[in-house]
């Protein structure tokens, strides 16, 4: 059986073991051609990135592009609204709440999505 190890042996090891980080790492955040963010990393990898701090790595922002090298924050607005449409869910003339078969009176409705970009920086 081995003795235990002391705590000057522990402390000696410690002091001599070489670190596998070398300085701070390099945080990026790799996008596509459009700037559309991919994934952060530290690791290099090939691919477009920028470098970014690390309160922006660890947070990850979803709502930014890069343009120009730069990040550039959106505010996203979605919003909804039901619009007669040629293709859609069939519904009673009079009342939309009524769903009624295509062979019948109707009025089709789909649901129409706008998505509001408003750059912030």
């Amino acid at each position: 059986m081995t003795a235990p190890m002391t705590e000057e042996e522990f402390f000696n090891i410690w002091q001599n073991q070489a670190s596998a980080v070398h300085g701070e790492p390099e945080y990026r955040l790799y996008y596509d051609e459009n700037g559309f963010p991919l994934f952060y990393s530290t690791e290099a990898l090939p691919g477009n990135y920028v470098v970014v701090d690390q309160d922006t790595y660890y947070h990850g922002p979803k709502h930014i592009r890069i343009v120009n090298g730069k990040i550039v924050v959106y505010r996203t607005t979605f919003s909804k609204k039901l619009v007669p449409s040629t293709e859609g869910v069939a519904c009673a003339v009079n009342d939309v709440c009524v769903v009624v078969d295509v062979d019948q009176p109707h009025v089709a409705w789909c649901l129409k999505k706008q998505e509001l970009n408003d750059e912030t920086n």
